[in-house]
């Protein structure tokens, strides 16, 4: 008589519940990281417009504003952003949080910090 092989309902429910979570996972992390990689894309092209290069704060705000409405950026605001000088490059950089709610009380939260030089 053979061995019967497969997969034991056991076994299937216990992959099951691991596949189910990591989906979870995966997609409630998706809009932060998307938004995540917005700013990053936002940030490098600001830093090469010469309204940002020398132009003053609110005229960065003012661009600032125009992308982040059309990429639907609500994680920083223009007023969040730093803007440094390193030699003849502009470096636009930001630090935030986002806090992922899972299930019942149980929270992620993620550390993001876009910058132009990634």
């Amino acid at each position: 008589m053979k061995k019967q092989r497969g997969v034991t309902l056991s076994g299937l429910l216990m992959v099951s519940v691991v596949v189910i979570f990591v989906l979870l996972l995966a997609f409630k992390l998706f809009k932060p990281y998307s938004e995540y990689f917005s700013i990053v894309k936002i940030f490098n092209t600001l830093a090469l417009k010469p309204e940002v290069k020398e132009g003053t704060r609110r005229d960065f705000v003012a661009a600032w504003a125009s992308y982040a409405q059309i990429e639907n950026i609500s994680a920083i605001g223009g007023d969040e952003v730093d803007i440094r000088k390193e030699g003849s490059r502009v470096v636009l950089s930001a630090s935030y949080q986002v806090k992922i709610p899972l299930f019942k009380n149980y929270t992620l939260v993620v550390d993001f910090n876009p910058s132009s030089t990634q």
